[in-house]
């Protein structure tokens, strides 16, 4: 018996919202019938898709789980991710790697580090 990784999902207020700036981040569209309850990216198509699901109540505090994502150009990356609505949480440099860690607007933290 295999696994395998159908998709990555956030719990958020507005799944729509949330699934349009990602899409505009990631340069992808958002799939069909979206809407504030539910929205996804890239489902069902092979490849891990990202899906957003209205709850009432978001767990408190750091989430565990982030997305870590890669540019040639981190820098002009996390420009456009601002733009986008994003807010920035500090820039690393830590074993090796050089990354700035940002949100989404629902506060959901995210990495953009240099490939």
């Amino acid at each position: 018996m295999t696994l395998a990784l159908g998709s990555i999902t956030f719990d958020c207020a507005d799944a729509a919202a949330l699934a349009d700036f990602w899409a505009r981040l990631l340069n992808k569209s958002v799939d069909p019938d979206g809407n504030e309850h539910f929205a996804t990216i890239g489902y069902g198509t092979g490849t891990t898709g990202l899906m957003f699901i209205q709850v009432p109540d978001k767990n408190p505090g750091k989430n565990v789980i982030h997305l870590d994502l890669q540019s040639a150009d981190r820098q002009a990356e996390v420009q456009r991710a601002i733009a986008l609505g994003a807010e920035h949480v500090g820039d690393f440099d830590e074993y090796g790697h050089r990354w700035t860690t940002l949100t989404d607007p629902e506060g959901n933290l995210f990495d953009i580090g240099e490939a």
